[in-house]
Formats: C-alpha cells, sequence, structure tokens
C-alpha cells in the first residue's frame, strides 16, 4: 500500500497546502480519502481525476467535501478525460448533502438532477458493516465530532492504514488505532495545555495524536489537520513530546511506500 498526502490543512487552507486529502493505492487500485478544498491540483501531480477508482468521504463538513465540485467539473468537461464513473462512497444521508450542495452550484442547462451522477457511482456506506472492495476491507468507527463522522481502517494484503478523521477525545480510538503500518491522526490544537480544560471538544490535541500513536504501537505517524497561524514546528514539537519519537506532519506530496519501506516529500 502507498499513501500520499495530499492535504492536511484544517478548516481553512494554509499557504501552498490544502485541507483533507490522501491518495491511497494498492493492488492496481487507487482511492481518494476525503477530498477537501485545494487538493485536486496536489492529485493531479500524481495521478489523473479518470484514475481514481473510490472516493471514501469522512463526513461533509466543507473541508473534507468541498473539491467534489472541481472534480466534478473535471471529469465532465475537461478535455482528454476517460469516461468514467468512480465510486463515490458517501456516509449516511451524503445523498442528501450531495443534492443540496447541486442546488447551490447547478446552473442553466446543467440543473440539479445528474449534478454528481452524471459523473459519480453515489453510494451510501452502512458504517455498521464492513465494507469490502476492490480486494480491500474497510471497518468505519464513530468518532466524537459535532456531526457524524467515521473513521476508517483499510486493510490489504496484511497492511493497514488507519485514517481517524476528525475527532475529539475516546476510549475507542487507541483500539481501533491498534499496530497500524500507518496512523493518519488529527491534531487540530498545537497546545495540549490550553485545552485540558475544555469540555466535549471536537478534536485533539497535537500531544494527544502523539500518545496515541505511541499507545497504539503504530508503524508510521502522520500528524494533520493543522493550522499554519499556530506554527507547524510547534505541532511537531508537541506531538514529538506525546509519541517519544519523530513526528511527520501531513505536507502536500508526503508519501508513504509500505511496501518498499520508504518515506519521500
Amino acid at each position: 500500500m502507498k499513501l500520499t498526502v495530499l492535504g492536511g490543512a484544517a478548516a481553512c487552507p494554509n499557504p501552498g497546502q490544502g485541507s483533507a486529502g490522501y491518495l491511497l493505492e494498492f493492488g492496481g487500485t487507487t482511492w481518494l480519502i476525503d477530498c477537501g478544498p485545494n487538493i485536486l491540483q496536489e492529485l493531479r501531480k500524481h495521478t489523473e481525476l479518470d484514475r481514481i477508482d473510490r472516493i471514501l468521504i469522512s463526513h461533509v463538513h466543507s473541508d473534507h467535501t468541498l473539491d467534489l465540485v472541481p472534480f466534478r467539473y473535471g471529469l465532465k468537461y475537461a478535455p482528454g478525460m476517460k469516461l468514467v464513473r468512480p465510486v463515490l462512497s458517501m456516509p449516511p444521508g451524503g445523498r442528501a448533502f450531495l443534492n443540496g450542495v447541486a442546488n447551490a452550484w447547478a446552473m442553466g442547462s446543467e440543473g440539479t438532477d445528474g449534478f454528481f451522477e452524471d459523473v459519480f457511482e453515489i453510494v451510501e456506506y452502512d458504517p455498521t458493516r464492513e465494507l469490502t472492495a476492490e480486494q480491500a476491507s474497510v471497518e468505519f468507527m464513530r468518532t466524537n465530532h459535532p456531526v457524524p463522522c467515521w473513521a476508517m481502517r483499510i486493510e490489504h494484503g496484511g497492511q493497514s492504514v488507519v485514517y481517524l478523521a476528525d475527532t475529539g477525545p475516546q476510549d475507542d480510538l487507541l483500539h481501533f488505532s491498534r499496530n497500524a503500518d500507518i496512523l493518519i491522526c488529527e491534531g487540530t490544537y498545537p497546545s495540549h495545555v490550553d485545552v485540558v480544560d475544555m469540555v466535549d471538544r471536537p478534536h485533539l490535541s497535537a500531544f494527544e495524536a502523539g500518545q496515541l500513536a505511541r499507545d497504539a504501537e503504530v508503524r508510521h505517524f502522520v500528524l494533520t489537520h493543522l493550522w499554519a497561524t499556530a506554527g507547524l514546528d510547534r505541532y511537531r514539537e508537541e506531538a514529538k513530546s506525546g509519541a517519544g519519537r519523530s513526528v511527520r506532519l501531513a505536507e502536500p506530496g508526503l508519501t508513504i511506500n509500505l511496501d518498499e519501506s520508504e518515506t519521500q516529500t
């Protein structure tokens, strides 16, 4: 399995960095995990839109979905694109969300009917059941977030990638992440000191993310959902203090190839 980070910013893109988006390649298959704003320009450095087999969306916040709109326009109108309909796997309620987006953006002769369906095969996954597709399995877990949000554990060929999406503290994160080859974990708050007294917070601190990576004994740890204004070095040091090891920030182009045991930026 090969992971390429396409974004990694929080709710607003950082300079030169889009929000949530991760390219996962395995067994001749290419998946896109979340599709936040400004990630397509990085995606197209590594592959093309019509080579994506499946898009998996964790939840419907804009920083995880906004580039579905230009993705749609690219597949439909860009010269030279193959006529493909990648599977768009949405969380429960995802169809209604897409209909709302279509109502906002469809204009003129396009209309809302078929706005997304023309280019995507849209399905809503059942997070209570394992998804099996393209020789991989996906287990879902509800996270601690203001809207329904689903972490994903993707396994193929004895390798595993865990993406925790957006989440505040919760006990079962550790079990879900245990022994993952790659853990993509958010650490939105750069300083744990500032959040220890917050109740029902929707995100982790970088320190907590580091502790989780340490306790889950993961092989590779990628810290994501970051605000550049808080200082990326600050995030790195906080996560490192929790993990007791080096930390990789989710920067565009960061590649972890489990088959070759390589990490590149």
